[in-house]
Order: structure tokens, then C-alpha cells, then sequence
């Protein structure tokens, strides 16, 4: 977002230095400038030469790269931003400013993939799964020309769309295209966030690629980045265009049914009916793919069992949010929906609970991806502007909890729950609900439950489709969470699930280093499905890595 002289800024625009030589600017970076809700973005640039000590016309260029909402006094919220400061004129800086001197140019990414294929290879890489992981290792594949072909057991995006829609008019589920499975991943269908705790030089790059594929320009530098369905949609397109104008090619409602793997190499794949060859396969199959983990195993792929969370998803109005959050302020055209955090700490045999993939003017979803089964999450538009709140409730569910010897048994665990909550709720994907104050109470809802699923609610005892331990711990969670927000476990807040799916059940073991399978040679697990990753930048940033890996090991594997 640009103000006054705020602006992107490269060396290439380096304005002439005294002496008649074209130098890069001395650039300072300020934090901590803060900004009244109503003032205008310009005050930026007096605000950081009064800190700096310079006049206006020293200033090369000012650039935001943070920007965040300061809420803790309600009755003063205001914004906080970060700036890069380029300096003109030879213009060097003083004392304290020596220190905050940045070695890149504002916004400008650390990072780029590799611009060319160390060495040939016999056959081009394969990418299994075009969300987040498979995308972004698609594209660093096709940055460094190695044409990489990508392979996705759902439809492209514009058919996905309408295949979303008709289950939704119909009941009617096609499970290889659904909010589980298609381009863009499960996260097409989500509310699009951004956040990650993951410090990563690759993430900038990753985020300027989204924005240059359509997503809001505040994405690179807004300290809670979202995109939103309706955006995100258009960003996968567009970065499909990009892959396939680097050399890369995608086949849809191209299911992986078997891998290839000889002496412990992997040797290629079957897809569509068509034996595909390939030195190096990276496995982007998303947290859902349940069948492909069976398959995998068959075929000596090392997998284990890991930790997932499983809860419910709660839903609020999004006012009550709001006025919880911003107080008296909480209408003001500035602020945006509310969000929140919440954990109960464990105790008194209940375990911790916290929220997860909150979503502020949002709606519940049914998050199915195979017949007889349910499960929910969260999705928002860019606007967030449905009136509703809502964010899963979750517990950690660990190996010891099921057959820990088994990979799969997490797979299985989830199955279970989901069965039973598509048949309490009458076996169409109508989904069980129940009031929150009701749940923590452990009654029965008596007053009609209503929510945001497109499907219908019916009321329900939830515990009967959680596990104890879950139900237990999440109604034991409730009244702590309303002391901090009120009204959280209110009247006007609903419960909805099981939310199964929030992370995947299975590790797909590989390398810490070489990032390779530990028992096939050549398979590269990547992301959220592999157990690598849990949203959309991490997943981004894992096939970023896994893509690297490939072109590491065909550099070792083509060598003289």
C-alpha cells in the first residue's frame, strides 16, 4: 500500500551519486512508528525523519514491510509499522542508525530459487499433489528448467469450484475433487491465512510470488497475512500459468495408484493408467490422502504415526468478537474482524486446549473428502465480512492414544469419529451441533441450533462423536476461554464438528538433511501430508526445500 513516497524500491532505480556514479542507497530500517486509526499512511515519512533526524528531501524512498493492530488499550488502538528508509545523495547515517543499516533494499526478497539446472537428467521430476508444497516445488523445478511434471489426483481449480458447489447443492460427494483434494490444496478452501512461525529467508519470496500471482500487495507485509477463498482461487491459477510458461505441465484427475521402486530407488510412477518415469519424485499429497498412505506402505515407504489435533469447530457472531476485542472501537471502518488465540492450559485430567485456524467473518464447511464420513473446518473470504466467527477447539491426540505400532491407526482413529458424526446427524451430510454452554454442561440442546454449515445443522450430544478425553477436555476449557472473552461459551455460541482433520495422523519418514525418504531413495515426502508442514506458508516453504533436495541430488546423481 502506497502513501506519499512509500513505494517499492530496487538498486536498479538507484538514483545518480555525487561523483556521477550510480551507487545503492544507504537503507535504515525503523520500527515502531505508530499511526492513529484515522490518520493518513504520509504522516509515515515526516514521523520516521524526525526519528532519523534528516529532512524529507534526504529520503530516497520509505517503504512498509510491517504492519500491525495494537489493541491492548481499547480506548486508544492504533497501528504500528515497520519502514525501510533509503537515503539519498551519498546520504550516510549517524550514531544509533550505524546499527540498523539493512543489507537489502526495502522488500526486496533474500531469496530466489536456482535460475538453472546444475546438470541434465534422464527424466524430468515428478511433483505429486498441487497445493501449497507441490506448487511452490513445482515452481522452483521450473525456475531452474527442469520442466517439471505435476501430478494431481483432483481437477483444476475452475472444475473443482463447481464440483464444491454441486456437492453442496446435491449432497452428492465426487471424492477426487472436493475441499479436500484439487489444485490448490485443502487450503483453497480455507480462509487463506498466511502466518507462520517459521523464520525463513525463502518466505519473503514466497509471499512477493503470491502477491505477483494476484494476492493483496498487504500480504508482504501485514503481521497477520491472509488471502481468502475467493483470492486464493485466482492466485493458483495464476500460478499454474507461471510453472507452465517456465516449462512445467500439469495433468489432472491423475490419482498416483502405485509407486515405482526398485533396489530402493525410486523408478517412477502410475497415473491415469500411464507409467511415468523419474528419477526423483516429490510426494506433495496433502494430509487427506488416505488410500495413497496405504499404498506408499505397501511399497516399503517408511511411515509412521504422529500427533494431530481433533476437536470441534465453535462459531460465534462476529460482533461479539469484536466488541470482546476492540471495546468501544469495535465499529470503526479501520479495524478489521476480530481474531482471536485462546489455550487452556491442562489440569484436573483434562488436557490442553486451544484454538486453531480461526477465522473471522467466516462460515463452517463440511471437510469430506470420502463417502459416509464427516468432518468440518473453517473458510473466509478476503472481506471476512459474513458476520460469523469461528475457530476449531482442539486437543493433541498422540500415538499412545491408538495402536501406536500402527502407521495408519491415526488414519483409522479419524475414520472412526467421522462415521459415527455422519450418522448421528442423519447420514447426508447434515452436521451434528450442539450450544457450547449446553455441551460444557453436559445436556441437551432444547432451543433449535443454528450455524453457518451450508448443509444444515441437527442437534446433537457431541460427545457421542468425540472421544472422551476430547469432549472432556474441550467442555472442561469452555468457561476458562468465556472469562477471557465474554460470551465465548455463551448463548449465542455454537459448537459444530468432529474437526478431524486438522493435521495429518501420518509421518512420511525421511532425512533431516537429504530430505529423502529414509527406505526409497529419490522420494522426496514434502508438506502438510508428509508431516512437514502445517499451513500454507510452511507447506510452501517445505516443497521450496524438497525442490532444492532434487536439484542437489540430480547434481550428485549426473556428475562426472
Amino acid at each position: 500500500m502506497a502513501c506519499g513516497r512509500l513505494s517499492r524500491w530496487s538498486p536498479s532505480q538507484a538514483r545518480p551519486q555525487r561523483g556521477g556514479r550510480n551507487a545503492v542507497p544507504t537503507v535504515i530500517r525503523l520500527h515502531d512508528l505508530t499511526l492513529a486509526l484515522d490518520a493518513d499512511e504520509a504522516r509515515l515519512l515526516p514521523r520516521a525523519c524526525d526519528r532519523l533526524g534528516i529532512a524529507e528531501r534526504d529520503v530516497a524512498e520509505i517503504r512498509i514491510v510491517r504492519k500491525s493492530l495494537d489493541a491492548r488499550d481499547k480506548r486508544k488502538i492504533r497501528l504500528i509499522y515497520a519502514v525501510d528508509v533509503a537515503l539519498r545523495n551519498g546520504l550516510q547515517p549517524r550514531g544509533e542508525w550505524t546499527a540498523r543499516v539493512t543489507r537489502d533494499g526495502p522488500g526486496e526478497a533474500a531469496w530466489s530459487p536456482p535460475e538453472a539446472c546444475p546438470l541434465p537428467f534422464r527424466d524430468r521430476p515428478i511433483v505429486v499433489g498441487a497445493g501449497p508444497a507441490g506448487l511452490f516445488a513445482a515452481i522452483a523445478l521450473a525456475h531452474a528448467g527442469c520442466a517439471p511434471l505435476v501430478l494431481e489426483r483432483g481437477r483444476q481449480v475452475e472444475e473443482r469450484i463447481r464440483d464444491v458447489q454441486s456437492f453442496l447443492d446435491t449432497r452428492t460427494l465426487n471424492p477426487e475433487s472436493n475441499v479436500l483434494f484439487g489444485e490448490g490444496g485443502a487450503g483453497t478452501f480455507s480462509d487463506g491465512k498466511l502466518t507462520t512461525r517459521k523464520s525463513d529467508p525463502r518466505i519473503p519470496w514466497i509471499l512477493s510470488t503470491l502477491s505477483e500471482c494476484g494476492a493483496p500487495k498487504e500480504i508482504t507485509y501485514d503481521a497477520k497475512p491472509h488471502v481468502g477463498t475467493d483470492k486464493l482461487r485466482q492466485v493458483v491459477q495464476a500460478l499454474r500459468g507461471r510453472i507452465e510458461a517456465l516449462g512445467g505441465q500439469f495433468r489432472f484427475s491423475a490419482k498416483v495408484s502405485e509407486l515405482l521402486v526398485s533396489d530402493g530407488r525410486v523408478r517412477g510412477v502410475k497415473a491415469g493408467g500411464e507409467t511415468i518415469f523419474a528419477e526423483a519424485v516429490i510426494l506433495a499429497i496433502g494430509h487427506s490422502a488416505r488410500d495413497t498412505y496405504e499404498m506408499l506402505l505397501a511399497k516399503g515407504v517408511a511411515l509412521e504415526p504422529r500427533p494431530f489435533q481433533f476437536g470441534l469447530r465453535i462459531e460465534h457472531p462476529q460482533e461479539l468478537i469484536n466488541r470482546a476485542q476492540y471495546g468501544a472501537m469495535a465499529n470503526h471502518p479501520k479495524i478489521p474482524a476480530a481474531t482471536y488465540q485462546l489455550v487452556a492450559k491442562p489440569g484436573n485430567g483434562r488436557r490442553a486446549v486451544f484454538s486453531f485456524c480461526m477465522c473471522p467473518g467466516g462460515s463452517v464447511i463440511p471437510a469430506v473428502s470420502e463417502h459416509g464420513l464427516l468432518s468440518v473446518n473453517g473458510m473466509s473470504c478476503w472481506a471476512r465480512n459474513s458476520g460469523r466467527a469461528n475457530s476449531a477447539l482442539v486437543v493433541t491426540v498422540s500415538p499412545s492414544d491408538f495402536d501406536a505400532a500402527d502407521a495408519l491407526a491415526g488414519a483409522r482413529f479419524q475414520r472412526h469419529w467421522e462415521r459415527l458424526a455422519f450418522d448421528a446427524a442423519g447420514a447426508d451430510y447434515t452436521c451434528p451441533a450442539q450450544w457450547a454452554a449446553d455441551f460444557a454442561q453436559g445436556k441437551a440442546s432444547a432451543r433449535p441450533v443454528a450455524a453457518s454449515y451450508p448443509l444444515g445443522v441437527r442437534a446433537c450430544d457431541l460427545r457421542t462423536v468425540l472421544p472422551t478425553f476430547v469432549s472432556t477436555s474441550i467442555a472442561g476449557a469452555l468457561p476458562e476461554f468465556d472469562r477471557k472473552i465474554r460470551g465465548f461459551a455463551g448463548p449465542e455460541a455454537v459448537l459444530l464438528g468432529p474437526e478431524a482433520r486438522a493435521s495429518s495422523p501420518v509421518r512420511i519418514v525421511r532425512s533431516p538433511v537429504a530430505l529423502e525418504s529414509a527406505t526409497v531413495s529419490g522420494l522426496f515426502p514434502a508438506g502438510e501430508g508428509a508431516g512437514y508442514a502445517g499451513g500454507i506458508i510452511s507447506a510452501a516453504l517445505d516443497g521450496l526445500k524438497c525442490a532444492e533436495a532434487v536439484l542437489k541430488k540430480l547434481t550428485v546423481a549426473n556428475g562426472p
